[in-house]
């Protein structure tokens, strides 16, 4: 049978997709390759959310042309938010590409390569609403934990965010759909599921006129997962029911991702974000008094059109007020087609460089602080993998997401297994990563 092989780049939803596809074409019989060469055909999967990661598919589609050009694979596809965004100047500038297909044509990822093997030339690109949302997939994780995406789509169109013109309007999945691929997920091994959106938290708005992330929470409780994560929620949509859900279930780790993008009220309105310093502050303490151990994680834009030394400023000193558990800062990327792109006052690249590095070593600062405050405590830790050059397990405490975040290395006697939760006691920390020694009590 043609051996396929498949590359996704980009976010956690993208992946998704990919191993939608992967499923549809094992089941059709396509033998699949970690390796492109030897390869009949070569998927590459793209992301074109900011300029950084449209370069990356860029160059990797162009390392797959080289081989097929040296013999060493035979056909090429491009899929994904790239070639969904760009799909003309793909097609015109990648003539070796022999398919340039939307996310609507992921269903159709079968006849796409057989009419690629028969010698075709394919350009798909029906509408984003036929990506498929659910069916078989062949998880790219390793097999302890697992993404699940419950909606598709942006509708909340930030000024910045090319989302919304990639994937369409958000659409969520119905509750019934989730939770049997949930259940599929656990008995096949999954014991961490993560849950994933464009907005986790306006979750259900579309299908019945009102968040219902709170309450597809509440069903995932009753599936036997260690450990349920929810990433990607929109401050707005915080609701109280929604923090009394976490705060009154062991399976919803305590660690919540909000992807704030500034603390300035100017600059979040310029943004089409609504709330400011203030707002922000009184959201984060509220859940930080109801759940006292929780974890935030977020994102920052500097550099944003028009933002002021000031508006810098007073984002640092929410930074340094909040002490973010984990943060992560990005230079502001102009992309085609949004507001910001053509608003005034773009801010010079070196500006935003060096805003970048001050906030980040802003928040060097805070995590330091916060993990010699960890040293002597005893975490819950997932073990994900055994690191042979340090001879240390290397694992997960309720405070680290999986691919984002670091951990926790830690010695222990016992033959471990991924997946397995053991306690850990921290004894010392490099930089980010805590380190430290099984304790006595196995979970």
């Amino acid at each position: 049978m043609p051996k396929v092989g498949l590359i996704s780049l980009g976010c956690p939803k993208n992946q998704v997709d990919a191993e939608l596809m992967l499923a549809k074409l094992a089941d059709a019989g396509f033998e699949l390759s970690n390796q492109a060469e030897g390869c009949d055909i070569v998927i590459v999967n793209t992301c074109g959310f900011i300029e950084d990661a449209k370069k990356e598919a860029i160059d990797t589609i162009f390392e797959m042309v080289e081989l097929k050009k040296a013999g060493q694979l035979s056909h090429i596809i491009i899929s994904g938010c790239l070639a969904e965004r760009y799909r003309e100047e793909v097609a015109r500038e990648i003539p070796e590409a022999d398919a340039v297909i939307g996310i609507g044509a992921n269903s159709d990822i079968v006849g796409v390569c057989n009419a690629v093997l028969a010698g075709g030339q394919e350009s798909a690109f029906p509408a984003k609403d036929l990506m498929p949302l659910c069916g078989d997939r062949i998880l790219t994780t390793p097999a302890h934990w697992a993404y699940l995406k419950i909606a598709d789509g942006c509708s909340n169109c930030c000024s910045y965010c090319a989302i919304p013109l990639i994937r369409g309007a958000f659409r969520s999945r119905p509750m019934e759909e989730i939770i049997t691929e949930a259940k599929a997920l656990c008995e096949g091994g999954v014991r961490e599921i993560v849950l994933i959106a464009q907005d986790t938290t306006r979750y259900g708005e579309d299908l019945c006129g009102k968040p219902m992330l709170a309450a597809l929470l509440e069903k995932l409780c009753e599936i036997d997962f260690a450990r349920i994560r929810i990433y990607y929620c929109y401050p707005d949509r915080i609701t109280d029911e929604l923090i009394a859900v976490m705060r009154d279930n062991e399976k919803i780790v305590n660690y919540i991702d909000l992807p704030l993008q500034h603390a300035s009220g100017r600059v979040l309105k310029a943004m089409n974000r609504r709330g400011d310093r203030q707002s922000l502050t009184a959201l984060l303490q509220k859940i930080r008094k109801e759940i006292p151990d929780c974890i935030f994680r977020t994102t920052f834009i500097c550099g944003f059109p028009g933002e002021s030394e000031a508006d810098f400023t007073e984002l640092c000193e929410f930074v340094n007020e909040i002490g973010f558990d984990r943060m992560g800062a990005f230079a502001y990327s102009p992309e085609e087609d949004t507001p910001a792109a053509t608003m005034p006052a773009q801010i010079d690249e070196r500006i935003k460089a060096r805003r970048v590095e001050v906030l980040m070593n802003t928040q060097y600062n805070i995590i330091l602080e916060k993990n010699k405050s960890y040293i002597g405590k005893v975490f819950d830790v997932m073990v994900d993998s055994y690191d042979f050059d340090s001879c240390l397990y290397f694992g997960r405490s309720y405070m680290d997401a999986p691919e984002i975040d670091t951990g926790v290395y830690f010695a222990s006697e016992n033959e471990l297994q991924p997946g397995d939760i053991v306690p850990v006691e921290i004894l010392d920390f490099d930089e980010y990563d805590l380190i430290g020694r099984e304790a006595d009590k196995e979970i």
